[in-house]
């Protein structure tokens, strides 16, 4: 059998299901429709989803790390940090998806320590019980978290790290999708955070930005229109604000092209050089 050939709309469709109001059925129904039969639909949908069996490039037992999942004030999180460093180290919460704290993210959060930083994945699920392990339970739970709390839950983390003994006091966060869009917000209140990475995020309520004190880079998708529609009402904002932030486009791509365990979306030139940005705009802000 040929390898299903993913199309733009069918792209488009499950960004619109996974993000806004479409349900799985009408999902599959117009993906039945853009592939032309319900088998078809069938194949093409692993690629547009994140599956957990491609989620591990950074083993969960890599001897070059410790690892431990912790309790913050009731709050679930996976610590990661070089086993070998004796230094203490800057510090970086890692804000997932609205899938929650999957096997993925906590990929991510590995992948962070690897790179001499302690790392923390959050768990913002926590108070409904942490994260199922059925992505369409876990985002129908992310909409029904309280904002406020959220912001507040993510303060809790950073001001964990600030103390935490192997770091040095600096914290920066990095977040994807719905974990991008909390980074920006919590930029606007935080008094923990020293350096704010956003991956096709939301951006912050624009009357907020004035109270945004770290530095932020904002990376975004160009195929992405739904989060790129508030671009440029953003970077005017933070430009009259005097804010420090770095915007960067990356051409040809898609909302998730980080995500390596999407293979529709994901796209390994464009992920690779967010990555060595991110990595670089931390050790300059958080050393």
């Amino acid at each position: 059998m040929d390898k299903p050939v993913v199309t733009q709309a069918m792209i488009d469709a499950y960004d619109e299901f996974t993000h806004t109001s479409l349900d799985r059925r009408a999902f599959m129904s117009r993906l039945t429709a853009l592939t032309g039969s319900a088998a078809a639909a069938a194949a093409v949908l692993p690629l547009l989803s994140a599956g957990s069996a491609a989620a591990e490039v950074v083993s969960a037992d890599d001897s070059r790390l410790v690892t431990e999942e912790v309790m913050i004030e009731g709050l679930k999180a996976y610590l990661a940090r070089p086993k070998a460093v004796s230094r203490r180290l800057p510090s970086v919460l890692v804000i997932h998806e609205n899938r929650g704290l999957t096997p993925h993210i906590r990929d991510v959060t590995r992948k962070l320590a690897l790179e001499g930083f302690v790392a923390l994945g959050a768990d913002f699920l926590s108070p409904v019980g942490g994260t199922p392990a059925n992505e369409d339970e876990a985002r129908t739970l992310i909409g029904k978290l309280d904002g406020t709390q959220t912001v507040a839950n993510a303060e809790t983390y950073l001001n964990w790290l600030s103390g935490y003994t192997k770091g040095n006091g600096k914290t920066g966060a990095i977040g994807f999708c719905w974990g991008g869009g909390l980074v920006n917000r919590i930029a606007t209140r935080s008094k923990a955070l020293d350096a704010g990475v956003a991956y096709y995020g939301s951006q912050a309520p624009l009357a907020d930005v004035p109270g945004i004190q770290a530095p932020l880079m904002l990376h975004y998708a160009s195929l992405d229109e739904r989060i790129n529609a508030g671009i440029e009402a953003y970077r005017a904002a933070l430009t009259s604000a005097g804010k420090r932030f770095e915007i960067h486009m990356y051409e040809g791509v898609n909302h998730a092209f980080n995500n390596d365990t999407s293979p529709a979306r994901y796209n390994k030139a464009a992920a690779d050089l967010a990555w060595q940005r991110t990595v670089g705009f931390f050790k300059a802000n958080l050393a």
